[in-house]
């Protein structure tokens, strides 16, 4: 499998993903803007989201795909097809009590969440409605989550890279549609939540059938505990949902302090967040994807060598397309958020204050991005409290960071703490795989950054003096020339950036590599 290639199949379906994201932010920043509604809806939201990557994308995930590919290349196609029945059941059986127990218990949980709504009585109450409508969204996403692992092990890439599509598109009708025709209108978000969990969940079934891995659950959950394979994964899930749980408590933290400062703030670091995802989902995410079924079957051969150089691949691959995305959010965060956003209720001041979030994103860009590819060097050797001590420490540090920086910067402050405090985890991860003998880097990266630096050094002249020449926020009445003087400055920033790199001796064939 030539893995630059399917590299760039993934991020293109990523990019559709969230090209389809941004169409949505728009028009909800259009139809709701950032006010105490939208807070409302974002902290919903970001309940039943907090949980599914806590327990399905991101502890469930790194424990079960580790043991799944060790099955497929050890065991054989029955012991793996029953691994994932038995899975499949106890997962299933699991959500169903956690999506009953966070209905009932939605007031309480909103109001851990973000305390501040608590001072306008309407938000709140429109905020616990919204996470009942959504909460069985996790419920959805969770199997979404244990398709997604056994398509990948099976490296069918394709569906779940596309299936984020679905929710967007739902997103997308529920606001043009749906939204003006209730009486709350908002609640349209939270129902397109729910539709989409729906649709996500039912586009991976032809997928699992084509490869006969479609699992069977079972009414009896104590059927599934008995197999040792699943116990095997519950074991590991318990220090990675400690690993991806302090990520989350991070999160949560930030989200109660944003609840606090001036209405909006959640608004305005949710918009923000968008356009940061944006480059982690084609490069990090992508990147994350096909390295951890193709490390996990380097570790069950015991091909050390391989497993450092898919390690090495990765992280070069990551500077290249990271850092130049960082100096473009830093550089053009103004333009991006007036182009994308600024229409309707969504004002100056909204405009504003979301770029500073995203400017404080982007510094920290290249650490959130490095910890997708260091992580599961890890999690493929099934050494997941590595990470945990990691993430329990860079928690007291954000946190620590926060404490600096949000009396100066406010809402940005948050965005920034969050950014640095992953480039103290990816730190920390890199030198954890180096004294391990796990990772050793290869010759001539010393003589790759210099190259790199001269090429985002001009990157950056290039960006700023290009959108200087235009009036973004004058723009508002010219849409359609707005998004064209930014499509323009982007080009011209992308033609310097790879120029400069081919002008100083990269060759991007240099970068392919096949995986068996």
């Amino acid at each position: 499998m030539n893995l630059l290639k399917t590299l760039a199949t993934i991020s293109g379906m990523t990019m559709l993903s969230r090209v389809t994201g941004l169409l949505r932010e728009f028009l909800i920043a259009r139809a709701f803007g950032a006010s105490a509604y939208t807070d409302a809806f974002f902290v919903a939201f970001r309940i039943p989201n907090l949980l599914r990557r806590l327990f399905a994308e991101g502890a469930f995930s790194q424990a079960f795909v580790p043991i799944l590919a060790e099955y497929k290349n050890q065991k054989g196609d029955q012991p793996t097809r029953e691994l994932v029945d038995h899975v499949a059941t106890v997962l299933t059986w699991a959500l169903l009590v956690t999506c009953i127990a966070g209905i009932l218990a939605a007031p309480t949980v909103v109001y851990l969440i973000a305390t501040g709504l608590k001072s306008n009585a309407q938000a709140f109450d429109a905020s616990v409605v919204m996470t009942r409508i959504m909460f069985p969204y996790i419920g959805f996403m969770s199997l979404v989550a244990l398709a997604g692992g056994v398509l990948n092990t099976w490296r069918e890439f394709k569906i779940p890279a596309l299936t984020p599509v679905l929710l967007n598109l739902s997103f997308i009708a529920a606001s043009l549609f749906l939204a003006p025709l209730l009486k709350q209108p908002v609640y349209a978000l939270a129902i397109a939540v729910f539709v989409g969990g729906v649709l996500q969940l039912a586009v991976q079934i032809p997928a699992l059938l084509k490869i006969g891995m479609l699992p069977r659950i079972s009414l009896n959950p104590l059927f599934g505990l008995r197999d040792a394979g699943v116990r095997r994964v519950l074991k590991q899930m318990v220090p990675a949902t400690f690993a991806v749980s302090v990520a989350q408590i991070s999160l949560m933290i930030n989200t109660n302090i944003a609840s606090r400062l001036a209405n909006g703030s959640v608004s305005w670091l949710s918009y923000a967040d968008r356009l940061m995802e944006f480059p982690t989902a084609l490069l990090g995410v992508a990147l994350g994807t096909i390295l951890l079924p193709s490390l996990s079957k380097a570790n069950s051969d015991g091909d050390k060598v391989e497993y450092s150089a898919l390690l090495d691949w990765g992280l070069r691959l990551t500077f290249l397309l990271a850092l130049p995305s960082a100096v473009g959010l830093a550089t053009l965060a103004e333009p991006l958020t007036a182009t994308l956003f600024h229409y309707g209720k969504f004002s100056a001041r909204d405009v504003a204050m979301t770029g500073n979030a995203l400017l404080a994103y982007g510094a920290g860009l290249i650490g959130l991005i490095l910890v997708k590819i260091l992580a599961p060097g890890f999690y493929a050797k099934q050494d997941i409290r590595t990470p945990v001590k990691i993430a329990v420490g860079v928690l007291i540090v954000t946190q620590l960071m926060n404490l600096l920086f949000v009396p100066w910067i406010a809402h940005a402050g948050l965005a920034l703490s969050i950014g640095l405090g992953a480039c103290v985890n990816a730190l920390f991860l890199y030198f954890g795989l180096r004294r391990r003998n796990i990772y050793r880097p290869k010759a001539g990266w010393s003589q790759f950054m210099i190259r790199l630096a001269g090429a985002l050094f001009l990157l950056a002249g290039v960006a700023l003096w290009s959108a200087a020449q235009f009036d973004w926020m004058g723009l508002k009445a010219h849409p359609l020339m707005r998004i064209g003087a930014l499509l323009l400055v982007i080009s011209v920033c992308v033609a310097t950036y790879f120029s400069a790199l081919l002008a100083m001796g990269f060759r991007f064939a240099d970068f392919k590599r096949i995986a068996l």
